[in-house]
């Protein structure tokens, strides 16, 4: 008796898999002892695999139905019988749930008919499209469901199109799409049927905005795994198509930018994104930065004049960065902008549309502000119509090491060295460390590393963090290896450059830095701009 596997609990009782040692007429066989017990065969699929023939069965146990015993009993009377199982389903109609499946994982929809005109194939896309996600359509013919568009069944004459721009309006919902069909031909030619495969052609135009720039940021390209992160980007792509002023909240160096630039690209607006951070702009051309001017509106101004930011934008986005640095002077004409959606360059005396969208990001307490009459009241109510914060690193431990091999591996190709990741030592110096700079020092960490790395494998010794910049510049030199700064000006360039850097590390404003450091603005933008360091 050969070995019988038993069907587990709710196991169909009439699909079974049966391997014989191969041989002429297992099949007739079959068929007869099955018919001699009044057992019809529904399906019957044969494999012939490393000298086995491999029988899938599906009966109809009939009425009364058969018992599974008996059905074992008759079946496994043959001698040359190695196995015999129920199984759950047949191999048709496992590749049939797996291009199921796959049909459904497809962002195209996909519709095909038989040579009636009768649905064979449809997939949640397209189901999703036409408003028949619930209707049983598969077998109906394709006139029965109140389609927008029946170019399909021009394909069982013979016809093919590619790419034929189609715009309906189909239950209240416009469908703009790009709809490819063709016939399904035997080998003599004769139709067998059609199908039609359609792109969305919005999802055409993301696509093309992404080749054609690929500068431009996505929401795939925020990297992190948090829950707090996770809630963040959730909100954002939430509001991304919206109108609405947003404010984005978040200590420097979280990747506000990286958001905002992240909620245009999501909003589908046509016009650019362009930014300004509004405390690294010197107060007096602020104004001109944003509104522009025309010829001659102040000495030293180009003839034929300039546009401002609103009007470069068009129809994009302004992203003011770091606007609770903004002078009273520039809120109060911001102000203007939003409540009258109208700007005017400096020294002309019309004024045109703006139709750009405002997101806004600070650093800063803005309530506080407020308070302390250094933020204008009306314009917060104005700006903090959609807040959104984004956690510090600190706060977001999961992510430290999914960002710093992220960082790792594109520096890896831009350096051309062979940088693979780091070893336990330097993943816990860079776990254990508190991030006052967020992502932005992580990033300026990671890249110290790769330099200075010799190996693969990056190691603790590589990771320099801020409170080793402020060592002395020769000792640490020679604690990696390399030889130390030759001239007293290195010394006092690597010395000025580290006590930029842990003055930038902190949540204070690029003007706050320049009073702390004892210079001015412009002396602070200079100095940073000389050592290359990101505002």
């Amino acid at each position: 008796m050969p070995p019988m596997r038993r069907p587990g609990p709710g196991a169909p009782m009439s699909k079974l898999h049966l391997t014989f040692a191969d041989r002429i007429g297992i099949v007739a066989d079959i068929s007869s002892q099955l018919a001699s017990h009044a057992l019809n065969i529904v399906s019957m699929e044969v494999v012939q695999k490393e000298g086995c023939a491999h029988i899938f069965l599906e009966i109809d146990s009939g009425r009364p139905v058969c018992p599974r015993e008996d059905i074992l009993t008759m079946l496994a009377a043959f001698s040359d019988l190695l196995e015999i199982r129920f199984i759950e389903a047949l191999p048709h109609e496992k590749q049939a749930n797996l291009l199921r499946i796959v049909l459904d994982n497809i962002d195209e929809s996909i519709l095909a008919v038989d040579a009636e005109g009768r649905v064979t194939l449809v997939n949640s896309v397209a189901k999703g499209n036409f408003r028949c996600e619930d209707a049983e359509v598969v077998g109906r013919h394709l006139l029965d469901l109140s389609l927008p568009d029946y170019s399909i069944l021009e394909c069982l004459r013979g016809r093919r199109y590619n790419n034929v721009r189609k715009n309906v309006v189909f239950k209240r919902k416009r469908l703009r799409y790009f709809a490819t069909g063709r016939p399904m031909l035997d080998a003599s030619g004769a139709v067998l049927g059609a199908v039609e495969i359609a792109k969305d052609a919005q999802e055409i135009q993301n696509l093309a905005k992404t080749m054609t720039d690929p500068g431009a940021v996505s929401f795939n390209d925020i990297v992190g795994a948090s829950p707090s992160l996770r809630q963040a980007l959730a909100m954002a792509e939430k509001i991304a198509p919206t109108d609405a002023i947003i404010t984005i909240r978040g200590e420097s160096g979280t990747g506000k930018e990286l958001f905002a630039q992240a909620i245009h690209a999501g909003s589908g607006r046509e016009g650019a994104f362009v930014a300004i951070n509004c405390a690294a702009v010197p107060e007096s051309l602020l104004e001109s930065e944003l509104f522009g001017y025309v010829g001659g509106a102040f000495s030293g101004a180009r003839k034929e004049g300039r546009p401002g930011l609103f009007e470069l934008a068009g129809e994009g986005t302004v992203f003011l960065d770091e606007i609770g640095e903004m002078p009273l002077g520039a809120q109060a004409k911001i102000l203007r902008v939003i409540q009258s959606r109208r700007v005017r360059r400096l020294g002309d005396g019309r004024e045109s549309a703006v139709a750009a969208r405002i997101i806004t990001a600070t650093n800063r307490n803005l309530e506080e502000l407020v308070e302390k009459r250094l933020f204008r009241e009306d314009l917060y109510y104005r700006v903090n119509v959609l807040p959104l914060t984004i956690p510090p690193l600190r706060e977001r431990p999961d992510d430290i090491l999914l960002l710093a091999e992220h960082f790792l591996f594109f520096l890896a190709s831009r350096l051309g060295k062979n940088l693979r990741s780091f070893d336990e030592g330097a993943r816990q110096k860079l776990l254990r460390h508190h991030w006052p700079g967020n992502v932005r020092e992580l990033k300026n960490v990671v890249e110290r590393s790769a330099i200075l790395s010799d190996a693969s494998v990056i190691g603790a010794d590589a990771i320099l963090l801020f409170h080793d910049l402020g060592r002395d510049p020769a000792a640490l030199a020679a604690a990696k290896g390399q030889a130390g700064p030759r001239s007293l000006r290195g010394a006092l360039r690597s010395y000025e450059r580290g006590l930029l850097e842990r003055a930038l590390s902190g949540r204070k404003s690029l003007r706050q830095v320049a009073r702390d450091l004892g210079i001015s603005h412009t002396g602070l933008l200079n100095k940073l701009k000389k050592y290359q360091l990101e505002t």
